[in-house]
């Protein structure tokens, strides 16, 4: 059964913490370049295969007493909050254009951007701990697929656009606060118990 309480708390919490990384500005480039539906395919499919890894890890979390894991979670949401508050502005390093436009060039050049890229990133790390955390793999992937697909699409389709309006750094500012929220709650439940 999908909890749709815990599938948008994941979708929000992933959707903040993914939109000022870098994967949004690689979207953004590769949808300048190339048909969006094909760079979208790519992306899409590595997002998928990293939010499935995630959420295996989170759920063997979940073998661990839960106390054990409301802290470690706790700990892990704390020291995301400080990488996102501590993060400073990157520039985004050239993407390769692909010899031609075919869908299996073009997705396949955007799959190994984001495959690469997004290996052991935050939001990565920050869904095995929803995973574990809610002890429901299905509302946890669904929300963080979800996110991460809406980002890409943002990325490729409206990035330049939305960019301008909303501070890179506001986003950010909000993202560490929701994880450090979570991070908080986490630990008081591990203390509480």
């Amino acid at each position: 059964m999908i909890s749709f309480t815990v599938t948008a708390v994941v979708f929000g919490v992933v959707f903040l913490a993914e939109l000022p990384d870098k994967t949004a500005l690689a979207g953004l480039v590769l949808g300048t370049r190339y048909r969006a539906s094909y760079v979208f395919a790519g992306v899409a499919a590595a997002f998928a295969v990293h939010v499935a890894l995630a959420v295996a890890a989170g759920s063997v979390l979940t073998l661990l007493p839960q106390q054990i894991v409301q802290a470690l979670t706790g700990v892990l949401f704390l020291g995301g909050a400080a990488v996102l508050l501590m993060k400073k502005d990157e520039d985004e390093d050239e993407v390769r254009k692909p010899e031609n436009q075919s869908f299996w060039k073009v997705s396949g050049a955007g799959f190994m951007l984001i495959l690469v890229a997004e290996f052991g990133d935050l939001t990565q790390i920050m869904t095995a701990n929803l995973a574990a955390r809610y002890d429901d793999p299905l509302s946890v992937g669904i929300g963080a697929v979800l996110a991460l697909w809406s980002v890409a699409a943002i990325g490729i389709l409206g990035g330049k656009a939305l960019m301008k309006r909303v501070p890179l750094k506001l986003i950010t500012k909000v993202a560490a606060l929701v994880m450090l929220a979570l991070g908080v709650w986490s630990l008081w439940e591990a203390v509480s118990g």
